[in-house]
């Protein structure tokens, strides 16, 4: 799925000749596919000339992750960084990744590894800069803070980061339908991808220091840092931790559903894709249940047969969904633009 070849198919029905810009993506495409593999997968189901948009906007949240993670005794991701480097350390790397983003979109040349591509890709499908800060912001206080005291207080950090994101892919994906209420389906998904990879990764987030699940409802279900600890410290679920997760896990689902109320908003070729991602997500909930929330003794994964299988019947909707759609018309259907000149970030042509 991730062949080169597969990558030039993407990058030219996309219109992008620049190599430079095409070297950014491909490496945006390679993040995409080792560190994101359902997400990936559900990529697969858009059209080709709209995967390296979304491979983008993918490798740099990741990007941007890995040099928030990139402490001691965790190894380096995408951003390369090492392990061993202090929360001063990484957030001036954030600090210098933001300064470079603002420069490029500024139109300054942009050589970095992963912003060329980001850049084209805002520039390309007039993507909001506004929903940057505010994933900056969120990246920030993966640095600084350990805990969050309730539920609306984790929304306001989720905002910033997963809904942000769905966000900014919502502008390649397109809309046939209000645009206010789309953004309040993707707002609900991403709530809904986040909340799953909390439940899934608490036993990680608590050796970075973290705990995203909220304070307020550990308290009412009797659970504090201490029981965290001890849980991860054996191995195994205390009873009322396991109720909290399936608290959570509810609010998760309960997001889900009002995601899946506005699909139909989205462009008919975007369905597809992020009907498949929800249900993938949904799959990760579904084998924690299965597993009684046992999450500290390993990460709870979804099989690649079982991945295959939930992605199957997007197959044929996304073949019917580019055969019927129009010409002209949304976004997600518009001609690709032309590039910027090597290693610049000059506005492309709409």
């Amino acid at each position: 799925m991730s062949s080169p070849g597969m990558s030039s198919r993407e990058l030219d029905a996309a219109g992008i000749t620049d190599p430079v810009v095409r070297a950014a993506y491909a490496r945006c495409r390679r993040i995409n596919a080792t560190y994101g593999r359902s997400f990936f997968l559900a990529t697969r189901l858009l059209p080709p000339a709209q995967r390296p948009a979304i491979h983008a906007l993918y490798g740099f949240a990741r990007w941007a992750d890995e040099i928030v993670d990139s402490a001691d005794g965790h190894p380096a991701g995408p951003a390369g960084q090492g392990t061993g480097r202090t929360v001063e350390q990484r957030a001036a790397e954030l600090d210098r990744l933001a300064e470079q983003l603002a420069a490029g979109l500024a139109g300054q040349p942009c050589r970095h590894p992963v912003l060329a591509a980001l850049v084209d890709t805002v520039l390309r499908h007039d993507i909001d800069p506004a929903l940057f800060p505010e994933f900056f912001a969120a990246m920030r206080a993966d640095l600084r803070v350990g805990e969050y005291p309730d539920l609306a207080a984790l929304r306001d950090y989720m905002r910033g980061s997963a809904v942000a994101l769905g966000l900014q892919m919502l502008a390649v994906f397109g809309t046939v339908g209000p645009r206010d209420e789309a953004e309040r389906s993707v707002r609900a998904l991403g709530e809904g991808l986040q909340l799953t990879n909390i439940i899934r990764d608490v036993a990680e987030d608590l050796d970075r220091g973290r705990v995203y699940l909220p304070a307020a409802d550990m308290a009412a279900f009797g659970v504090d840092r201490a029981l965290l600890a001890h849980c991860r410290a054996t191995g195994r679920t205390e009873p009322r931790v396991r109720r909290l997760l399936a608290h959570l896990g509810a609010l998760a689902r309960a997001a889900y559903r009002q995601a899946e109320q506005g699909l139909p908003l989205l462009a008919p070729t975007a369905r597809p894709c992020v009907r498949t991602a929800l249900v993938l997500y949904r799959a990760i909930l579904d084998r924690v249940a299965a597993v009684d929330h046992e999450v500290f003794a390993g990460r709870v994964v979804v099989s690649t047969p079982r991945r295959l299988a939930v992605a199957l019947p997007g197959v044929g909707q996304a073949l019917w969904a580019r055969l019927t759609a129009p010409a002209t018309g949304s976004p997600a259907t518009s001609p690709p633009a032309t590039n910027p000149p090597a290693g610049t970030a000059s506005a492309p042509g709409r």
